[in-house]
């Protein structure tokens, strides 16, 4: 395993006065991957959500090693379908940074990672023109273009075919190889075969921390 870039203790959540996670903690090193399961409802998006910075927790910490770059790939809605965006523009955006215009090297990473996940020939249609397959493919495309030092992903493979699955999965093995650490929340049991370590989140009822004993 490589030097930890996250870390989370004892962390509790609530939405609305409602508990959601209590007790959690859990690390996350750089090379490595860390899978989150549970049923529906059990706080996997909401603990991708504390890993991120998104929410903030009711309760515990999360620390994040200095200067980490994280990119974030929430959960697919209807809201992100609707957006009046190319397949490219949406690529595009995992490359904008505040103050400083798209590059030769920015341009060049777009369309790599179109290619590699076949999405070349749709760069200038809209998401909202695509099939649910293929506008996951752009969204996971947005979030793999990004340099990042963790990928924290939340069902990066839903809705998409055995091939497309084995693409994005060889994507996030060289994110790994070269010093990244990935976070996969899901139920596809492929993607949560990837993982150095799984999380299982049991809900809030009798969850008093996570499970890390699925050691592969």
């Amino acid at each position: 395993m490589g030097a930890e870039i996250l870390t989370v203790e004892n962390v509790g959540f609530r939405y609305g006065g409602t508990p959601v996670l209590r007790g959690i903690s859990l690390r996350v090193d750089a090379a490595s991957t860390v899978a989150v399961t549970g049923a529906n409802g059990s706080g996997k998006s909401t603990l991708l959500h504390l890993l991120a910075g998104v929410e903030a927790p009711a309760e515990g910490s999360v620390r994040r090693r200095a200067g980490c770059r994280l990119a974030l790939l929430p959960q697919r809605t209807s809201g992100i379908d609707a957006l009046p965006l190319t397949v490219a523009e949406c690529v595009r955006i995992g490359r904008f940074r505040p103050r400083r215009r798209l590059d030769r090297g920015d341009r060049i990473a777009v369309g790599a990672i179109m290619e590699r996940l076949d999405l070349a020939h749709l760069a200038r249609r809209r998401l909202r023109e695509l099939s649910g397959g293929q506008r996951q493919r752009a969204l996971v495309a947005q979030a793999l273009v990004q340099v990042a030092d963790v990928y924290v992903l939340d069902e990066p493979t839903v809705a998409l075919d055995a091939a497309n699955r084995r693409h994005v999965h060889d994507l996030l093995a060289e994110r790994v190889r070269a010093g990244a650490a990935v976070v996969i929340a899901g139920h596809d049991a492929a993607d949560a075969a990837l993982a150095d370590r799984t999380v299982r989140l049991a809900g809030i009822q009798g969850c008093t921390g996570t499970d890390a004993s699925g050691q592969h």
